[in-house]
């Protein structure tokens, strides 16, 4: 009984557990944002790639210093 008792009372393993679930925890908010914020990234960078398609670039001749 003794060894069941001493069993319930030791505590050294809840730190770890608590680091854990707080690292879960923070895993998981990081892949909702992801998924939340990435539809919106995709849809800007359309728009921005489909903006730059129709621009030219200004040509310049580089000096020759020889």
């Amino acid at each position: 009984m003794n060894v069941f008792n001493t069993f319930l009372n030791d505590e050294s393993g809840a730190v770890t557990v608590d680091w854990v679930v707080l690292t879960a925890a923070i895993v998981g908010l990081g892949i909702a944002v992801l998924t939340s914020v990435g539809g919106g990234t995709t849809s800007l960078a359309s728009k921005v790639s489909g903006s730059l398609d129709g621009t030219t670039m200004p040509t310049t001749v580089m000096p020759n210093f020889n």
